[in-house]
């Protein structure tokens, strides 16, 4: 299975180098978060909860 990795809409845009890149894994795999400067550098891989606690912490946090 191919990942198909996008930026955030939060992006500063094409030329951006603070942001990240999420893809939806393989069924049950969760989701992908990587580094969008580095993108054969690997992935940090999160269940669906584990992502949905990982943004309402950066939301409370911001």
């Amino acid at each position: 299975m191919t990942v198909e990795w996008r930026r955030s809409s939060y992006s500063g845009g094409a030329n951006d180098n603070q942001c990240v890149e999420l893809g939806r894994l393989a069924p049950g795999a969760g989701i992908g978060v990587r580094d969008s400067k580095d993108p054969d550098g690997g992935h940090l891989a999160l269940t669906s909860a584990q992502f949905t606690n990982l943004i309402a912490r950066i939301k409370q946090d911001a």
